[in-house]
C-alpha cells in the first residue's frame, strides 16, 4: 500500500489550496483518512481526519477554513484549504489506516510523502 500526496505549492495569504491523498495497492477498507502538517522546527500535528462514517474531526487553528473529504470507490481524500494564513504553511502528511491483505486485514497506519504548502504574507 502506498499512499501519494500532491496539491501543494505557493499561495497568496487569503487563498485557497485542495490537496489530494490516493492509496494504492491491494485494499480492502480504509477507517481514518487523515492530513497532518509539519511547520519548520515544529512537531507534527493534526490537521483533520475522517472516518468511514464521516465523522470529522478538526484542529482548532482551521476549523471554519479547512474542509476534508473523501472518495472511497478513489481510495482518496482531500483537503480544502480556504482563507489561507501564513502560519499554514507546513508539509502537508496524509496518512491512512488501512486494512489489506498485506496487513491480513489488520487496520495499519500508512503515510504519504509530504507536499509542501507556503503561504506567502
Amino acid at each position: 500500500v502506498q499512499l501519494q500526496a500532491s496539491g501543494g505549492g505557493l499561495v497568496q495569504a487569503g487563498g485557497s489550496l485542495r490537496l489530494t491523498c490516493t492509496a494504492s495497492g491491494s485494499i480492502f477498507s480504509i477507517n481514518v483518512m487523515g492530513w497532518y502538517r509539519q511547520a519548520p522546527g515544529k512537531q507534527r500535528e493534526l490537521v483533520a481526519t475522517q472516518t468511514s462514517g464521516g465523522g470529522t474531526d478538526y484542529a482548532d487553528s482551521v476549523k471554519g477554513r479547512f474542509t476534508i473529504f473523501r472518495d472511497n470507490a478513489k481510495n482518496s481524500a482531500y483537503l480544502q484549504m480556504n482563507s489561507l494564513k501564513f502560519e499554514d504553511t507546513a508539509v502537508y502528511y496524509c496518512s491512512f489506516d488501512v486494512r489489506s491483505p498485506a496487513t491480513r486485514y489488520l487496520p495499519v497506519t500508512f503515510w504519504g510523502q509530504g507536499t509542501l504548502v507556503t503561504v506567502s504574507s
